[in-house]
């Protein structure tokens, strides 16, 4: 297939060279992205043990991250609309890693905070922006797999990353295991630099301050984009705060499972990716709103799962839990992109700013029910979440237009 032509501009079509080296580097994007994010994650109860923290307190190193990235987003996108995408993604990637790279040497728990809010001002450059550059650069009948394999690059980035920094914090330290991740992310931003094509269709924005203004009206007024951010919310939310303490629960008895043991239900991302791709090539197909609904009863029936005292049960629901969810944000992130009028980087870190919020606030929040309730008061707390959820997803269907 040949890239095609819409008005004056070159789109790119699946099956191109182009289409390929876009995908490698989104991929790489993806992996570095959600990898620096989430190390963290299973490294919690080895902080609170080093500094004398809560489980609430220790997840802190990860919703401060995921608080600053979420306001990093507005202003990012609004940059890369006058600078341009690819510079902005590049230096977001390379900065993370280095951040990451210093991390291993935080003296202290505020220090340790102090970088991994740092981090997430500098991410704030990837994601949003990722999304506008596909949809600017790919046909329209492509652009579903596209944002599919980007998601899928961010839950392989997600799962290696939290898997190798449980095993080696297991067999060396913490400080260890971010060293190498940070390391790792610097070479993940040199691919995608040398990798990632120029765009041919982005046009720098003259008033930026205005377009930004003007395009916050828009996308507010939209009720359709309404409800997919808050969505983004409610299920990034949930999906943070089952990873949190989901480790704490597997370390303790009954199950007394060792720190790699407990890291390595991150493989149940392998789930994500797969889902992710699949529902891409789905929707591109038959549309989005018979799709939704339904991962998301597989999320709320994943979890109901997880109230076992069994791993043979808890497995399997965290299994489903990770599907839905990675099925539910291809399919909304998506369709946000394709219904979004420009400026159309800023409909996306809108919509990111709500799934980063919800990380933190939820994240944060479903840490004192840990410690209030314990494993019981997590799932209530977020099947309460999910039903929310499915309401609004209900609502999406009944909202007409809300395909573009």
């Amino acid at each position: 297939m040949n890239p095609t032509i819409t008005g004056t501009t070159m789109r790119i079509a699946a099956g191109t060279p182009e289409f390929k080296r876009i995908n490698r580097a989104m991929v790489f994007g993806g992996f570095s992205t959600f990898s620096l994010l989430y190390c963290i994650q299973p490294l919690m109860p080895l902080l609170a043990q080093q500094f004398t923290l809560t489980p609430a307190q220790s997840s802190l190193t990860l919703s401060i991250s995921t608080l600053t990235l979420a306001l990093s987003l507005l202003i990012s996108s609004a940059i890369s609309e006058r600078l341009g995408r690819k510079p902005l993604m590049v230096f977001a990637l390379a900065t993370a890693a280095a951040t990451t790279v210093l991390c291993a040497f935080a003296h202290n728990f505020s220090q340790l905070l102090l970088l991994r809010a740092l981090l997430g001002i500098a991410l704030g450059g990837m994601p949003a922006v990722a999304i506008a550059y596909l949809d600017e650069e790919i046909e329209a009948a492509s652009i579903g797999l596209a944002i599919g394999l980007y998601i899928a690059g961010s839950a392989f980035g997600g799962m290696l990353g939290r898997l190798l920094t449980a095993v080696i914090s297991d067999h060396y330290s913490w400080r260890m295991a971010l060293g190498i991740m940070g390391t790792a992310g610097l070479y993940a931003a040199w691919e995608f630099w040398r990798s990632l094509p120029q765009a041919r269709n982005f046009k720098p924005a003259g008033q930026i301050w205005e377009t930004v203004s003007r395009g916050l009206r828009t996308h507010f007024s939209d009720a359709g984009l309404m409800q997919l951010f808050f969505l983004a919310f409610l299920l990034m939310g949930c999906f943070v705060s089952l990873y949190n303490y989901i480790g704490y629960r597997l370390l303790a008895a009954p199950f007394n499972l060792s720190q790699s043991s407990a890291g390595a239900i991150a493989l149940l991302y392998l789930l994500g990716i797969g889902s992710s791709v699949w529902v891409g090539r789905l929707v591109d197909r038959v549309g989005r709103r018979g799709v939704l609904w339904i991962v998301l009863l597989t999320m709320l029936s994943g979890l109901l799962l997880t109230l076992s005292s069994s791993l043979y049960m808890i497995i399997p629901g965290m299994a489903l839990f990770t599907f839905g969810f990675f099925a539910s944000h291809s399919v909304a992130s998506s369709w946000v992109a394709r219904r979004a009028t420009a400026p159309k980087a800023l409909a996306s870190a809108i919509y990111l700013c709500f799934y980063y919020l919800g990380s933190s606030l939820i994240g944060s929040f479903t840490g004192l029910m840990w410690a209030s309730h314990g494993w019981s008061g997590v799932v209530l707390a977020l099947g309460a979440i999910l039903s929310v959820a499915l309401m609004i997803t209900l609502r999406l269907r009944n909202l007409q237009p809300l395909v573009v």
